[in-house]
């Protein structure tokens, strides 16, 4: 049988493993908020820096096709004033030979 004294130690040892137990587990535990804390960290941080070059890309290829629709509305903008000198430059003669008719 045993004592009361063994039991006693018993006892006093299963506590202690048992509070070695509870500190590990918070120690394992605090160590897996850190993991995970430095994970998301990581995580926020490359998806932060994918939004901001693909925010650069869009904002890249919004522009390029501003500059390239700029540039064919200058280049028709330019046509068509050509064709209305053009068009003046053989009214103005016309014009002339009016006024010089009406005049003589």
């Amino acid at each position: 049988m045993i004592t009361i004294s063994e039991a006693i130690t018993t006892i006093k040892k299963a506590e202690n493993d048992a509070d070695k137990l509870i500190e590990d587990s918070k120690i394992k535990s605090s160590e897996m908020i850190d993991e995970a804390k430095a994970k998301s960290m990581e995580m926020m941080e490359t998806a932060k820096k994918e939004a901001q070059e693909e925010a650069e890309s869009t904002i890249f290829d919004a522009e390029t096709n501003a500059k390239k629709e700029a540039l064919h509305i200058s280049n028709q903008a330019k046509g068509d004033v050509e064709e209305i000198k053009s068009k003046s430059s053989g009214k103005v003669a016309e014009a002339a030979n009016i006024i010089v008719k009406n005049i003589l």
